[in-house]
């Protein structure tokens, strides 16, 4: 794969990297357009603090599991990225697999984000959608040429999270959910299995 679409895959997943407007029934009446655009702001402006911050890698990474957490509908974007098999997993299994889906997103694309230093993510216009409302952004980093970046937001769980997000029309929660089926079939279907090995990852 080229590497600058590596590149615009990683920064989109951070931001926490990943499901379509579908996903989600319709948003409830307590999301505006000014709470989606306040939400992307304030999501860009923590990652901003985090690269900019000279901490370690480490360090880094469990800021960004944070971030995560902190902006993202992380239940509802693991439960898609599990697809069918989360339907028969138990509620322990499915809180094992959220808690190591968080940090294995975290720790798999954090380690990319010095390459973001010195870049810009700038919101330039939001829609409603069905599901919440769409905000896109351009990103602008160093040594490329400008690119769309789209969040899919819905307070679906009571507050206003994101849910997925696209870059040039790419779900990164759809190509998420495509490698971790890869995972699970080469453990012949063993969702524990996987849950610890995504833990160890993470």
């Amino acid at each position: 794969m080229p590497s600058n679409v590596l590149t615009r895959r990683t920064l989109l997943t951070t931001t926490a990297a990943l499901a379509g407007a579908a996903l989600l029934p319709g948003a409830g009446l307590a999301l505006t357009e000014n709470g989606a655009n306040n939400l992307v702001n304030a999501l860009v402006a923590d990652i901003n603090r985090v690269i900019a911050s000279g901490k370690s890698e480490a360090a880094m990474i469990r800021d960004f599991e944070n971030i995560f957490v902190k902006y993202a509908d992380v239940p509802i974007m693991a439960r898609y990225a599990l697809g069918a098999d989360a339907r028969a997993a138990s509620p322990a299994q499915m809180r094992g697999f959220t808690q190591a889906f968080q940090g294995y997103i975290a720790s798999k694309y954090g380690r990319r984000f010095r390459e973001f230093i010195g870049g810009t993510v700038v919101v330039k216009s939001t829609r409603q959608i069905k599901a919440g409302y769409e905000v896109r952004a351009v990103a602008d980093l160093q040594g490329q040429a400008p690119f769309e970046v789209t969040f899919l937001v819905s307070d679906k769980s009571g507050k206003d999270l994101f849910f997925n997000m696209f870059v040039e029309g790419v779900n990164l929660l759809l190509t998420e959910r495509t490698e971790i089926g890869a995972m699970l079939d080469r453990r012949k279907g063993n969702l524990d299995e996987l849950i610890s090995d995504l833990s160890k990852l993470g």
